[in-house]
């Protein structure tokens, strides 16, 4: 076997890119709370909490589905992806940082007197609120911290416990047995994962932690909505640490076939994102039902128009016209930008699910964007931290599962 380079080690200027965006990051927290966190107005102190929920949410799921991604592959039995599994288990590996910073932003938000953001928490407004009363058994702020506990300790239970298993073989080979029962513990425990991801990500967690912003909306594709977006982003964070590894000569199993499906994926799930972005506005259009199209008002034909419509040229038009042709998936520059336009896309998605409520004046009903540079300075803020602990994660664990029972199929993969 052809001789590898098994560990990596992170560069100076890796580091000090990442530690850089970290303090771009805290910088910009700190502007924000001194020019709207610390004021006694609700509603600027709901603009610098809806920064940190948005930003926080977003990397949250973003990391969560590389082990997604891991779990299904897992569970189909693939075998393509495993010499750069390592990459979205280091990815992956962010989780628990970012659950416990998610976690303590919610709750903050939650247990404030400040019902901005969660009009719901307001006990006494419900009372006088008929669709609001009628969805107190499930919007309410026991169920949200107890389920929102649920969810980050099992994400990270589940997480780590794959982890686990992965590299339990690194330095012992397995016989036929050894692989059989390797395989089906992964399979196992990659299923209890599914389980519990569609339970969460699909279906209630973007229903707490992003819908009920809009609380007399609702909408049955929201979910899936926001799965889709979030994992499109993932396996684009997924492709850009393989091309980097990759041009520092790392990942010698990991070829332009491997890249190419990567490519596949993003392009496969924009439109699927589009399907359910467009299906969602659709349906909703058509009906014109008042309690549904206060949603979509403010962003179609309000300030947020322009931001709207940006994120469908975003995260449809240029994957659809850029990643369709097979030269473009193969080529590093090409996905290089791609991913970075996609990950930047579907943070503006996130931005306008997460802001256009808070941003509601109370007198006129009229939303209005804000300044956004802050909320783009904490955003790279939390770049920083997946940087930073994505990377240390690949420097602890080696980077090929060399005694993986698939690998083969990896080394021999042909698209």
């Amino acid at each position: 076997m052809m001789a590898i380079r098994e560990q990596f080690s992170k560069t100076k200027n890796f580091n000090l890119i990442s530690l850089g965006l970290m303090g771009v990051g805290l910088l910009s927290i700190i502007i924000l709370f001194i020019t709207h966190g610390a004021s006694g107005d609700h509603r600027m102190q709901a603009r610098f909490w809806a920064s940190l929920l948005q930003n926080s949410v977003y990397f949250l799921l973003v990391t969560n589905a590389a082990m997604f991604f891991i779990a299904a592959t897992t569970l189909a039995w693939g075998g393509w992806q495993v010499s750069f599994r390592r990459v979205s288990e280091a990815i992956s590996s962010c989780v628990p940082v970012l659950s416990i910073t998610t976690g303590i932003i919610l709750l903050a938000i939650v247990l404030s007197d400040n019902h901005t953001i969660y009009h719901w928490t307001d006990t006494e407004h419900v009372k006088h609120d008929k669709i609001l009363l009628h969805k107190a058994g499930f919007l309410n702020k026991g169920f949200f911290i107890v389920w929102t506990i649920i969810t980050l300790v099992g994400w990270n239970l589940l997480g780590a416990k794959l982890r686990q298993l992965s590299r339990k073989i690194d330095d012992r080979p397995l016989d036929n047995a050894g692989a059989k029962k390797y395989i089906w513990d992964n399979t196992v425990w990659a299923a209890i994962f599914i389980v519990f991801f569609s339970l969460t990500v699909m279906s209630s967690i973007p229903w707490l932690w992003l819908m009920s912003i809009d609380a007399h909306w609702y909408s049955t594709m929201y979910s899936w909505y926001t799965f889709a977006s979030s994992f499109v982003a993932g396996i684009a964070l997924i492709t850009i640490f393989v091309i980097y590894l990759k041009n520092l000569g790392y990942l010698e199993f990991t070829n332009e076939e491997h890249l190419h499906d990567l490519g596949k994926f993003m392009f496969a799930f924009s439109v699927f994102w589009t399907y359910l972005w467009f299906s969602q506005f659709m349906l909703i259009w058509y009906a014109n039902i008042p309690e549904e199209t206060t949603y979509f008002e403010p962003r179609v034909e309000g300030a947020w128009n322009g931001i709207f419509w940006l994120t469908v040229i975003i995260n449809f038009l240029a994957p659809l016209l850029i990643l369709m042709s097979r030269g473009a998936k193969r080529n590093y520059g090409t996905l290089t930008f791609m991913c970075i336009l996609i990950l930047f896309g579907h943070w503006m998605d996130f931005y306008q699910m997460v802001f256009p409520g808070p941003m509601k004046d109370p007198e006129t009903s009229v939303s209005h964007v804000p300044m956004m540079l802050a909320d783009l300075g904490i955003g790279l803020g939390f770049v920083g931290l997946i940087m930073f602990f994505t990377a240390r994660a690949l420097a602890n664990a080696p980077l090929i599962a060399k005694n993986h029972p698939f690998l083969k199929e990896s080394l021999i993969h042909h698209t």
